[in-house]
């Protein structure tokens, strides 16, 4: 059965300013083309520098002299309350809007939106968790402690999960009391335009939250911004570092959600009936377009035949095709580049001398849509590129290891730390491991990203953590007041 998916999209001319919908500087469009058709969907306004400054203006304005720094943190939660609730109304518009414009199929589009929610919930109670205030005593004096919004807050996000990815930054910010500048990536904007939409219905006072969608100029534009205070970032690791040496030179705040190369370890002592088939799609799901993904497979060497055929399986039963069908499984990656991007590193793989195993090129029948099949290498040693590097498409490795230590050293040998998980029939094994393992997330006998929890990552996927009161944290700045008598 085919779900009804709109063929097109509502296209948008004006872009959220300071909260208000205002027409855009220039004539300039992003052009929305279907991964699935290569047909164009809509069109939105492509802001310029000028968008920019305007909105960067309305949001120091508002912090500087609006309410909404000065409300009390459960006057903003209300605020928060009604966003969730407009998210909520525009659900099914958003689900589908992703579905069309990113590739997504049905199941990762509702996940990613049921976690947009979570999330504004999630925000909308930290003030009953946090001390923006406490009284502090030591050894001859006394005082206050004050946490205070950090203030202007420029936020970038890809395409991947663009709704969920802007609920995860803008809520604690707001929470905290600062205004934002959210900038989406130019590839499927419009469901975060019907973010816009629940933004601006949400009634937040003016000035304190705008959405320019557009690229890379804009993006350094807005971090280099000599008013912006803080830059909440997620993408790729190359962009990170660029938008790090940016803050650098101005010594601005700045937090780094960046690419993942995950580990998923077996041991030898479980069932893989308890592996598979989750732990197969945590590393194709949405495509492999997810930074969290599990893309390499770490099994004790005599195990690896039985867990290749069984992946293999697997892969070879999935559908793909239109996601807009309620039966398939994988849909097309997200843009032409991004699946000429993986079809490179597949030929790489082959080159380094990796067995691929199933997969590897386009499915027969789908000669229009970005799409790759699902791609499983085996025979990988840790340091080919496949298993270095994010690939950022629906290709695993199976990596084979000799001893629990050499997989916790496999695991870790690499320039990420962001996701992982362990499978073991012994609990204190898989917590031990764990524990070794430098990485901001990892689950034990499962994998899921927990969005209410701490999320980031070690090394180079990023920079500080996003999700529950260490999310609203990063936000903060903290002041002592100290007191005589």
């Amino acid at each position: 059965m085919t779900a009804t998916v709109p063929t097109t999209l509502k296209s948008y001319d004006k872009l959220l300013i300071g909260g208000r919908w205002t027409d855009p500087s220039s004539d300039k469009v992003i052009e929305v083309v279907s991964p699935i058709t290569e047909e164009l969907l809509a069109t939105v306004p492509e802001a310029q520098t000028e968008d920019v400054d305007k909105a960067v203006a309305a949001a120091r304005k508002a912090f500087d002299e609006g309410p909404w720094p000065r409300m009390s943190a459960a006057e903003r939660a209300q605020y928060l309350v009604r966003v969730g609730e407009e998210v909520a109304k525009r659900f099914d518009g958003m689900a589908e809007a992703f579905t069309a414009e990113i590739g997504a199929p049905a199941a990762a589009s509702t996940a990613f939106h049921n976690n947009a929610i979570k999330m504004w919930g999630d925000a909308s109670t930290l003030h009953e968790r946090f001390d923006f205030e406490e009284e502090r005593d030591w050894e001859g004096g006394h005082g206050t402690i004050v946490r205070e919004p950090i203030g202007v807050v420029a936020t970038i996000i890809p395409w991947n999960g663009p709704v969920a990815t802007a609920s995860l930054k803008i809520g604690p910010a707001l929470a905290a009391g600062c205004t934002v500048v959210l900038k989406p990536a130019p590839e499927g904007p419009v469901s975060t335009m019907m973010l816009a939409e629940a933004l601006e219905a949400a009634g937040l006072p003016e000035g304190v939250v705008s959405l320019l969608p557009g690229g890379r100029e804009v993006g350094e534009h807005l971090v280099t911004h000599p008013s912006v205070d803080k830059v909440a970032f997620t993408g790729s690791t190359a962009a990170g570092r660029r938008i790090m040496s940016l803050c650098g030179e101005r010594i601005a705040r700045v937090t780094l959600e960046l690419g993942g190369k995950s580990a998923g370890i077996i041991a030898d002592d479980i069932s893989l009936d308890e592996v598979f088939p989750a732990l197969a799609f945590a590393g194709i799901g949405h495509s492999g377009q997810v930074c969290a993904a599990i893309t390499r497979i770490l099994v004790p060497r005599e195990r690896q035949d039985e867990v290749v055929e069984t992946m293999k399986t697997i892969f070879e039963s999935l559908s793909i095709g239109d996601p807009r069908d309620d039966s398939v499984i994988l849909g097309p990656l997200a843009a032409e580049r991004q699946r000429t991007r993986v079809l490179d590193y597949i030929e790489i793989g082959k080159a380094e001398g990796a067995r691929l195993v199933t997969g590897g090129g386009r499915p027969e029948g789908l000669e229009k849509g970005w799409y790759v099949e699902p791609t499983l290498f085996a025979d990988v040693t840790p340091d080919m590129r496949i298993a270095q590097e994010e690939i950022f498409g629906p290709v695993v490795v199976v990596i084979p290891f000799d001893s629990i230590d050499e997989a916790v050293e496999i695991a870790n040998g690499t320039d990420y730390g962001l996701s992982g998980a362990v499978y073991a029939k012994d609990t204190a094994l898989a917590e031990s491991v764990a524990r070794r393992v430098r990485t901001g997330q990892i689950s034990i006998n499962s994998w899921d990203m927990c969005v209410v929890q701490p999320f980031g990552g070690y090394k180079q996927s990023g920079l500080g953590r996003e999700g529950n009161v260490e999310g609203l944290s990063a936000y903060l700045e903290t002041k002592l007041i100290q007191k005589v008598g």
